[in-house]
């Protein structure tokens, strides 16, 4: 198999399975327990938070422990939307969000916030401008993406935050894709809360973690308990969370590394399906992008098809969000950077990761060049 969707997920590293293993069997006592096989869980959960905050340039207690990105992306956005309900009502966010931002703020909505989706250029970057022409006296909340998860283009966040920051408006930025990938803090991007998620930089599924910086007014959504200062109740998942520190801190001491050598073999694949399949294009490609992402539009032919017949090769890719599988509908994010339906629905994205090396992308092109070539042959479009 030739795994090409380390955006989807990525497998957990043997050495973060080593690390979670004695909380799985042996120190498995509850966190919140007062004798000393609870206070055992409890060292680990505050040392794993601890080793977090230091990974992304935070305080300890900056660290908020969840089951998944999107419960992070729920808890910054909803949390927000609650604390700041007597200032204001109006939260703005881009067109191509995740569905955890975009389907939080369209339920939002039906409860009488109004959010104001920022449309985005050819290459699916925000207008700057455009947002500072729809911030008003009652924005209480900006939510924008750090990478886009389907085309990795990295939006301007550090500008997002700055302007924030100015008029007093809370920032988000779901960082999932970029946790673990990009050199440097993540905490440097000057954003208020921060989304990520373990099982895209080789930790375990099943949990994630938002960065709230200290002052910032955010409410529980999950309340039941006191844990995690308050802002998620429920038993605390340290093999998890031990694990999630464990692939952090690897991924972070090798993203100076990783990310060139990435950023390499992804030009080579470009460059080989460019050069062998006609109406071939890359979308995003004129903005910064994640180093290990790109997404393919193919004229005359459909993208499941493609993700179909290149799995029976071995080649694992697809056509965008893993969350979004089955979904009939075109990318939206494609959409909003101007394609047109046929053209989204056209489009495939792959994702290389720590692994991957030369010769699975050169067999994933030659494959690819094959598949384009048979589906067009027998295509309607």
């Amino acid at each position: 198999m030739i795994y090409l969707d380390h955006n989807a997920t990525t497998p957990l590293d043997r050495r973060v399975l080593d690390a979670m293993t004695p909380y799985l069997t042996e120190q498995w006592g509850n966190s919140s327990s007062p004798y000393r096989f609870g206070n055992q869980a409890r060292i680990a959960l505050e040392n794993a938070r601890a080793r977090v905050a230091a990974c992304i340039g935070a305080a300890a207690d900056e660290i908020v422990f969840c089951a998944s990105g999107t419960e992070a992306d729920n808890l910054a956005v909803r949390g927000v939307a609650a604390a700041l309900r007597e200032r204001g009502n109006h939260i703005v966010t881009s067109s191509v969000e995740h569905h955890a931002v975009l389907h939080t703020c369209r339920a939002l909505e039906a409860e009488g916030y109004r959010v104001t989706y920022l449309p985005v250029d050819r290459d699916g970057l925000v207008d700057i401008e455009e947002l500072e022409r729809n911030l008003t006296p009652g924005t209480i909340l900006v939510s924008v993406m750090h990478a886009n998860n389907e085309t990795g283009v990295l939006q301007p966040v550090g500008e997002i935050a700055r302007i924030a920051r100015e008029r007093g408006i809370v920032f988000h930025s779901d960082a999932v894709q970029t946790a673990g990938k990009l050199p440097g803090m993540l905490c440097h991007t000057g954003a208020d809360l921060l989304s990520f998620s373990a099982h895209k930089f080789y930790g375990p599924k099943g949990v994630g973690a938002l960065y709230v910086r200290r002052g910032t007014p955010l409410l529980a959504r999950i309340t039941g308990g006191p844990h995690e200062h308050g802002l998620r109740a429920g038993t605390e998942n340290v093999p998890g969370i031990v694990g999630l520190a464990a692939a952090l801190a690897l991924a972070v001491e090798s993203a100076g590394t990783e990310a060139p050598g990435s950023a390499r073999l992804r030009d080579r694949f470009e460059s080989l399906v460019l050069q062998t399949i006609p109406g071939a294009r890359i979308n995003g490609n004129g903005a910064p992008r994640v180093a290990n992402t790109s997404n393919l539009s193919f004229d005359a032919v459909d993208g499941e098809s493609i993700v179909l017949g290149l799995d029976l090769s071995g080649i694992c890719i697809s056509t965008g969000s893993a969350c979004s599988t089955g979904d009939p509908e075109p990318s939206h994010v494609l959409l909003a950077m101007g394609l047109s339906p046929k053209e989204a629905q056209g489009s495939v994205r792959v994702s290389l990761g720590r692994h991957t090396v030369a010769a699975e992308i050169d067999a994933a092109a030659s494959a690819l060049e094959r598949t384009v070539a048979r589906l067009r042959a027998i295509s309607s479009l």
